[in-house]
């Protein structure tokens, strides 16, 4: 019996690359002993659209932001209130909630490994954001993608914090791949190759039989970067700021301190750090402007 590996695509709606990416992903795992009598799959894979009404759409959400309402305190209201009175996101939340703990209660598995597939709206490197537990930043590293600390103080809600230690009373390692941006048909390559990755990593199958191209195309992507950062700094925003982010910043550009980085309606906004800007925000939904990283070279000691 192998590990249980839980793969969610479209927690926002309009990105599509992680919901193509487990589709293509199962498709290939079944057809592999068809060509490669060798190929032993062990465990078992469940792969989830995390926001259905949202993805029908296009577009981040309906009611309100899926992966910012991944906290106990929501997710509790959720289970205890009538179907009819929850919102279409808390709608999503129950049922993929109910679905997780049949198929845990079902397989049994000593432990469980979810793996959140993103993109964003700016372009530049891949990175994963895991929380700040070693067992997960140890795995995270092995991806061959940057890797992002931090974020779970600075972003409340996600499913990578809500799933992160314990659930359905099994162990489990939680983490987000970020694949590129939104309108890169790449970023579907790059998420096939992190979830290859993964599912090698934790014994789905064997490393000799997965094709070294998925590493080799973290790794190009990732080339430059620094393998381990920290948050130093998050600008959240509402849409009464009418925030707009300068154009041309990407993904682990470095900024320097007091660097005009938007503007909204109070005026110019500057860095208040030195670092690399992740994330700066170029489509009309959402609650964080930007976030500021700084590199971590104690990798041994980063977490606990």
């Amino acid at each position: 019996r192998g590990p249980l590996v839980i793969l969610f695509g479209n927690m926002h709606g309009n990105e599509p690359a992680g919901t193509k990416a487990i589709d293509l992903m199962i498709k290939m795992i079944e057809v592999e002993p068809v060509t490669n009598p060798k190929f032993k799959f062990r465990g078992k894979i469940l792969g989830l659209i995390g926001n259905l009404e949202a993805t029908k759409k296009g577009i981040r959400f309906i009611d309100t932001d899926l992966n910012r309402s991944w906290t106990p305190e929501i997710v509790e209201i959720i289970q205890n209130s009538p179907v009819q009175s929850l919102n279409s996101e808390e709608k999503e939340i129950k049922e993929i909630l109910d679905l997780l703990h049949k198929k845990i209660e079902e397989y049994k598995p000593e432990k469980v490994f979810y793996l959140d597939l993103h993109t964003t709206s700016s372009k530049g490197g891949i990175f994963t954001i895991v929380p700040d537990i070693k067992e997960s930043v140890d795995v995270s590293l092995k991806l061959n993608a940057p890797v992002v600390l931090g974020l779970m103080n600075g972003v409340k809600g996600t499913s990578t914090e809500f799933f992160s230690e314990n659930f359905a009373n099994t162990p489990s390692i939680s983490m987000t791949f970020e694949s590129g941006n939104h309108d890169d048909f790449l970023s579907v390559n790059r998420a096939i190759a992190a979830i290859t990755n993964l599912m090698t990593i934790v014994g789905n199958f064997e490393a000799e039989h997965v094709e070294n191209r998925h590493n080799q195309l973290l790794k190009e992507f990732s080339k430059g970067l620094p393998k381990l950062s920290k948050l130093l700094y998050k600008h959240t925003i509402s849409p009464e700021d009418k925030f707009k982010m300068n154009p041309g910043y990407k993904n682990f550009q470095k900024i320097k301190k007091n660097e005009i980085l938007a503007t909204d309606k109070n005026g110019i906004i500057k860095s208040p750090y030195e670092g690399r800007i992740l994330m700066p925000l170029y489509q009309d939904m959402g609650e964080d402007g930007f976030f500021i990283i700084k590199e971590i070279n104690d990798i041994k000691n980063c977490c606990k």
